[in-house]
């Protein structure tokens, strides 16, 4: 009988288990990365408005939007570098 006692938990694991947790993380933080990407959506969205409403003569120039769309690039690249990832795992040949 095998002791992994002591031992870290992705090495202790068989490594089709091993396999499925990393593709399960992976998926996790995709989502989590499409969640955040939607709120930053939905902050751009808020901002966009001004906050005045009913008022078409009124501009509000702000310096948040910049900050909002390049973290949302940097998301962007992070979901697709994630994705190539996953991908990767699925062609090697184990159940996805």
């Amino acid at each position: 009988m095998l002791n992994f006692a002591g031992t870290p938990l992705l090495v202790a694991i068989p490594e089709t288990d091993s396999h499925q947790l990393i593709i399960a993380d992976l998926r996790a933080l995709i989502a989590r990365i499409e969640t955040s990407m939607r709120l930053i959506d939905a902050a751009m969205e808020r901002e966009d408005d001004g906050g005045v409403l009913g008022s078409t003569d009124i501009f509000v120039l702000d310096d948040v939007t910049p900050r909002y769309a390049t973290a949302s690039a940097a998301l962007n690249a992070c979901r697709a570098g994630l994705g190539h990832a996953l991908q990767c795992l699925s062609e090697s040949g184990s159940p996805v």
